[in-house]
């Protein structure tokens, strides 16, 4: 078997270790890259055919994970295999294909799959960074057309500081959750940042950018390792068939489209009415090659329109500048029994969240290979087809409903009130009923109107704001050689023919949420700076149109929610509450009809829709854990048993005690039962508890 070995060292501390070996000898690229004993494998494969008249690139990137990479089985006794992706599977098989599919270059019509599998994990490093640096690696070293080495860097923050490539145990607690994916420009003198992904607990946005371009140092020395190992073993990259080009139906076109195309973008036409004009026009074309030429030129000389107005005249599609905001419009408390709405409207794109707060016992139930425990806070995303004005399958979340459901939740974590001053549960689903440009942005600003509308007792407001950019089209220069405009707030078509959709989402105070991705090359510095500033003056203005629908979060929740009471009780007691086989606190939730949770160090969570049920269920718990006194009086003990020497009685739910024959009256009582029968319900006074905690009643002084 041949290994090709090679180690970089990235500290005192951090060494990846890289192997390519020949095991899946017959994909285009396989590698296995370790950090200490966690080891991740990716494989690359292209078909061999092109597939014509594609108007998208086919690449599929799958991440997956193995519950043997850390020694479990998965799942119950009748499904003992991995099925379909968790949802930590579909997140890092995302952050993977956001980073390396604009690297790719266009004309390959070719399937392209790309396969990361954590194959060990030691529970120190994130495996989702080792498997983007894997897809880089396999990418570069093969013989499929990509125009890499990328270095992704992951940050974090411990006591203070900033750390790279941090353990997970760190990740809980830090302000910081960052992950960057770096790339040389064309010329090779800046270090350009492809993708972005990050959480983080109110970072002023020049921190943030500080925190982003600390890695510089890192990133090119990872990068430079790279183009080692591909100058020693890479393989010379499959040639791509050009693209068709046909000069005398391009300059047809352009002669059509002259005039029409500007009036179109910038003008009182729009865009669909000179596509239905053109579908009449190619018709004169004979062959399908030349009315996809047709078509392809539309779209560059679209694209070019909208460049050059942008940059420069400082105009957009709909005749906004660079840094105007859509109209917004907001609403809460839409629907009087749902627990808490909110809906959000800029321009086209509408949102419409709801909130729904539930018990503790509703909490998602984390089984993945990366994260096992409970999580109180989701946060959904859906995506109708007719949200576009279109038809479709309704399936299920996909893996864009997913990360944009999962770009609010983490927008929203950070103001989200400690469970013990809000133990609720908490789910947010925000239907997206319009779409026209950053609906996720949407969503996260509708998700926390409805957590104020429902009373959530959050830290600060959250809004959010989606950045674009339009870069000089001009292949003779580098990328930071480029005139540029960053663009506040971009709808459906500056998304399609522009270059970066970079949204940001956070509080007046700073920062909660960066999601960034670009059909570029990459972005320099000095345009993430910006992008970072103008976003800010975004948020705050959207904030301020938010707050004049609701300044603060209600004083109280939802009449329709249900109420959570907490008790106290000493943990030792909890298995008398649960009972043998949880006889006990099933009785207790069917006689009171409430839901009670039960924490290891004896917090106790009943959760009704109706305050006398839980009280109800509150003075059972009590009576049940009671820690009973000498001298404390019962007066409603229950005779259970009668012995020749005394009777049991229940005097608190399931605690006894006795009565002995001597203490059931003043005078002597020959027979128990001539005092006493089963059931008989008496007054007694506890007189004293034994070292083994048996309890004895008296009957005759209780009477006093």
């Amino acid at each position: 078997m041949k290994i090709e070995s090679f180690q970089l060292k990235l500290d005192e501390n951090k060494t990846i270790e890289v192997e390519f070996r020949d095991l899946a000898e017959r994909a285009n690229g396989s590698v296995f890259v370790k950090y200490g004993d966690t080891c991740v494998m990716a494989n690359c494969a292209m078909s061999k055919k092109e597939i014509e008249g594609l108007d998208f690139f086919p690449l599929t990137t799958l991440y997956e994970e193995k519950f043997y990479a850390v020694g479990k089985i998965f799942g119950s006794r009748f499904q003992r295999r991995e099925g379909r992706p968790t949802e930590q599977c579909i997140l890092n098989s995302r952050l993977i294909d956001r980073a390396i599919r604009p690297l790719f270059p266009a004309g390959l019509n070719r399937e392209v799959q790309i396969i990361v599998t954590c194959l060990s994990w030691d529970k120190t490093i994130d495996p989702a960074i080792l498997g983007l640096f894997a897809a880089s690696l396999v990418l570069s070293a093969s013989d499929i057309p990509w125009n890499g080495p990328l270095a992704p860097i992951k940050f974090g923050e411990k006591d203070g500081k900033i750390s790279i490539f941090p353990i997970v145990e760190d990740k809980e607690d830090s302000k910081v959750d960052m992950t960057i994916s770096f790339l040389k420009s064309e010329s090779r003198k800046e270090i350009l940042i492809n993708m972005i992904e990050a959480g983080m607990k109110e970072v002023s946005e020049e921190t943030a950018a500080n925190i982003m371009f600390s890695g510089k140092v890192f990133a090119e020395k990872m990068i430079d390792f790279q183009e080692e190992i591909i100058s020693k073993i890479g393989k010379e990259k499959i040639k791509i068939k050009e693209p068709l080009r046909d000069e005398e139906v391009e300059e047809d076109v352009k002669a059509f489209l002259k005039g029409k195309i500007e009036e179109a973008i910038f003008g009182n036409s729009s865009l669909e009415k000179l596509k239905e004009e053109f579908h009449e026009y190619i018709k004169k074309f004979d062959t399908e090659d030349k009315v996809r030429i047709a078509k392809h030129t539309l779209e560059i000389e679209s694209e070019k329109t909208m460049h050059e107005g942008a940059i420069k005249k400082d105009i957009r599609i709909d005749g906004r500048n660079s840094k105007q905001i859509r109209d917004i419009e907001c609403e809460a408390g839409v629907l009087k029994r749902i627990h808490g709405t909110g809906i959000f409207c800029r321009g086209q794109t509408k949102v419409f969240s709801f909130l729904t707060l539930g018990a503790p016992g509703d909490q998602k139930i984390m089984e993945e290979m990366e994260v096992q425990g409970k999580k109180r806070f989701m946060h959904h995303y859906n995506f109708p087809p007719y949200s576009v004005g279109e038809t479709g399958p309704m399936r299920g979340p996909g893996r864009r409903e997913i990360g944009h459901g999962m770009l609010g939740e983490k927008a929203l974590r950070y103001v989200l009130p400690e469970v013990e001053i809000f133990p609720y549960t908490i789910r947010i689903v925000s239907e997206v009923l319009c779409s026209n440009g950053s609906s996720s942005m949407a969503s996260t600003c509708g998700a926390c109107l409805a957590l104020m509308d429902g009373g959530v007792p959050i830290t600060n407001p959250v809004s959010g704001i989606a950045m674009g950019l339009m870069l000089e089209m001009n292949n003779d220069k580098s990328t930071e050689e480029r005139e540029y405009k960053v663009l506040t707030d971009v709808q459906g078509e500056e998304d399609h023919f522009g270059d970066m959709d970079f949204k940001v989402a956070g509080t007046k105070n700073g920062i909660t949420a960066i999601q960034m991705d670009i059909k570029i090359r990459g972005i320099t510095e000095t345009i993430a700076r910006e992008a970072l500033a103008q976003a800010r003056i975004a948020r705050l203005e959207i904030l301020e149109k938010m707050l004049q629908i609701l300044p603060e979060p209600r004083k109280d929740i939802s009449e329709f929610a249900p109420r959570i009471y907490i008790l106290k009780i000493n943990p030792e007691k909890i298995g008398e509450v649960i009972g043998p086989g949880g006889k006990v606190i099933n009785e207790i939730i069917d006689a009171c009809n409430v839901t009670i949770d039960i924490e290891d160090s004896g917090e106790v969570y009943i959760t009704s829709d109706k305050k006398e049920s839980a009280e109800r269920a509150i003075e059972w718990i009590k009576n049940i854990t009671h820690e009973v006194q000498v001298g404390e009086i019962f007066q409603n003990a229950i005779v259970k048993r009668i012995l020749d020497f005394g009777a049991f009685v229940e005097f608190l739910p399931e605690q006894e005690g006795m009565v002995h024959i001597s203490q059931l009256d003043e005078k002597r009582v020959a027979k128990v039962t001539d005092v006493l029968k089963i059931g008989d319900t008496i007054p007694v006074k506890v007189i004293a508890i034994d070292e083994q905690g048996r309890i004895n009643l008296s009957l005759k002084q209780a009477k006093k």
